[in-house]
Parts: C-alpha cells; sequence; structure tokens
C-alpha cells in the first residue's frame, strides 16, 4: 500500500505524532509537510493521512489553506484517515477539535473516511506530548491499516 501522512506542527508534537504514525504504516510510506505536498502525490497514494495541532477549536492556518486549496478530484473515492493533537483542558471541548474538520473537508473533496478522527494528547500549551501517545499512534494506525486493506465500512465523518 502507498500511504501518504500530511501534517502541520505549530510546536513539533504533531510532527512527532505524524513520524510515530509513518512508521506504524507498512509499504510505502512518505511523509509530507502540508506546505510541500503537491496533488500528483495525493493521487498516487492508496491512502491518505493528514493531521495537525488543534488551534483555536480547528486545523491551523496552514492546515486551512491547504484544505480550501485542495483538487477537487485529487480524492476521489480514495481512503482519508485524519489526527490532530489537543490539549486536555475540559473548558476547550466545546470549541471542537482539528481531526473532525479536516475529516469533513476532506469528505466534501470526495475522500472516503476511514475509522475515527483521532486526537493525540499534549501537556501544558506547547507540550510535551502526554506519556502513552507516541506509543498509542502504533494501535490507531494498525487499525485505518485494518479498515482499508479489509474493506470494511468506514466511519462517516459527519456522524
Amino acid at each position: 500500500m502507498n500511504t501518504i501522512v500530511i501534517y502541520d506542527s505549530l510546536y513539533g508534537n504533531t510532527k512527532v505524532i505524524a513520524q510515530a504514525i509513518a512508521a506504524g504504516i507498512p509499504g510505502e510510506v512518505k511523509l509530507i509537510h502540508v506546505d510541500t505536498v503537491s496533488t500528483n502525490e495525493i493521487r498516487a497514494a492508496d491512502l491518505l493521512i493528514v493531521g495537525g495541532p488543534t488551534h483555536g477549536g480547528g486545523p491551523s492556518d496552514v492546515m486551512k489553506a491547504f484544505l480550501t486549496t485542495l483538487d477537487d478530484t485529487a480524492l476521489t473515492g480514495k481512503p482519508a484517515a485524519t489526527f490532530d493533537t489537543r490539549l486536555t483542558w475540559w473548558w476547550l471541548r466545546p470549541f471542537g477539535y482539528a481531526a473532525p474538520k479536516i475529516a469533513k473537508h476532506l469528505e466534501k473533496k470526495g475522500g472516503r473516511p476511514v475509522g475515527k478522527a483521532e486526537g493525540f494528547f499534549v501537556t501544558g500549551g506547547k507540550g510535551p506530548l502526554q506519556a502513552g501517545e507516541v506509543e498509542r499512534t502504533a494501535t490507531w494506525a494498525a487499525e485505518i491499516v485494518q479498515l482499508v486493506e479489509g474493506a470494511v465500512t468506514p466511519v462517516s465523518a459527519n456522524k
């Protein structure tokens, strides 16, 4: 399977998670910062995994720009999973998180949502990652691969 993991990172935490996800996916995997990804790379992928930090209740400005300019035909039917990094502060929950919003956008562009939009937790305003979060990426990545390879019915981002 040819997979690309596209990420944005403000303080380095999301990059660490993206690297761990890429390491946990079998086959050919490209880890690409959102600033440098091309439509051709997206078209060539069998699986797209996109993630970034939660910033102001949603994706970062760089991720929003990528999602806005994403070619409408690049994702047609392509399996896509999303993740984010987020704080555990309870009072931030009403504002939402980046991963579900990224998933909805990818689905609108024709992507086929796979699995649950996942959040990985940071401590403090800029991190570090909570203990065990890097290790947890392996389980999540394996579930995504199993969903794609096993043709299990994907979870819609709109639910």
